[in-house]
C-alpha cells in the first residue's frame, strides 16, 4: 500500500501547489490514486488554513475527495488542532453528525489523551492509525495499550530529517515496536528522510506514504510539483527497492 499525504500542516507560504481548499484537495486526491495511490490522508483546514477537526470543516474535505476517488480517506486528529485534550475527545466525537465519518484517522500515541481518542474511534467504527513517533515514548505506550490489537495499523513515523541517518532511526524505531506492533505496518519519514525511508519500507516489504505534507522535493531534490508526481517517483523508488 502506498498512501498519498495531501497536505499535512503544510499551508500557502510552502507553495502553490500545497492543496487546501475542499476542491483543490478532491482534485489532488483524484490525480494521486490516478498515479498508484491506494489510500488518502489528509488535513482538512480552515480558510485561514489552520488544520481543524470541526466537523464542519471536515465533512466538506471528505465529500470533496469522496467524489473524485474510492480509495480510503482518513484525516489527522493531531493535537496541534486542538491542544485541549478534552475539547479534542469531544471535536471527535462530534464526528458521530457526520453523514459518512472519516474510514481512518491517525492518533499520536505519545500525545495526550489518545487512549480516549482512539477509544472513541473505534466506537464511531473509524479505523485508528496508531501514529508512533521516533523520538517519543509512543512505542512504549503502545506496547502497553489495551487497543493495541484493535487498531487498523502502526504509522511507524521516522522524525528524524537527515537523508543520512533517517534509515538508522526507522530501524531502531521498528526494533522498538518489536513484538509490540502485532499490526499491519506503514513506515514514512519527512523531509530529508522521506526518500530513505520509504526505500527502506519497500525493501522490508511494508506499507508507506508519500505526499506533500512528507516532503517538498523529488529524490533528485528537484521540487515536486504534486501530489500524483511525488506518489509515481515513490511507487518506482519503492518497486526499485523490493527487486
Amino acid at each position: 500500500m502506498v498512501q498519498v499525504c495531501l497536505n499535512g500542516t503544510r499551508g500557502s507560504a510552502d507553495g502553490a501547489m500545497i492543496p487546501l481548499t475542499p476542491q483543490a484537495l478532491g482534485e489532488s486526491a483524484a490525480e494521486a490514486v490516478a498515479a498508484g495511490a491506494t489510500d488518502v490522508h489528509v488535513h482538512p483546514k480552515t480558510p485561514c488554513g489552520r488544520d481543524a477537526l470541526s466537523p464542519r470543516v471536515i465533512g466538506p474535505v471528505l465529500e470533496a475527495i469522496r467524489a473524485r476517488v474510492r480509495v480510503p480517506v482518513g484525516v489527522t486528529t493531531g493535537a496541534w488542532a486542538e491542544p485541549d485534550p478534552a475539547a479534542r475527545l469531544a471535536r471527535v466525537r462530534s464526528w458521530a453528525e457526520l453523514p459518512a465519518p472519516p474510514d481512518h484517522a491517525s492518533v499520536n500515541w505519545h500525545e495526550e489523551g489518545a487512549e480516549e481518542i482512539a477509544a472513541a474511534l473505534i466506537g464511531l467504527g473509524v479505523g485508528v492509525e496508531a501514529g508512533v513517533w521516533s523520538g517519543t515514548d509512543g512505542a512504549a505506550r503502545f506496547a502497553v495499550s489495551p487497543l493495541k490489537g484493535r487498531v487498523l495499523r502502526v504509522l511507524a513515523e521516522v522524525t528524524d530529517a537527515s537523508a543520512g541517518t533517517a534509515e538508522d532511526s526507522a530501524r531502531a524505531l521498528l526494533a522498538d515496536l518489536g513484538p509490540a506492533r502485532g499490526r499491519p505496518v506503514l513506515l514514512h519519514g519527512e523531509d530529508g528522510g522521506a526518500w530513505p525511508v520509504l526505500r527502506l519500507a519497500g525493501r522490508l516489504g511494508l506499507a508507506t506514504r508519500i505526499g506533500l505534507e512528507d516532503t517538498l522535493v523529488l529524490p533528485d531534490g528537484e521540487p515536486a510539483l504534486s501530489n500524483a508526481e511525488l506518489v509515481a517517483e515513490g511507487l518506482r523508488q519503492y518497486r526499485d527497492a523490493r527487486r
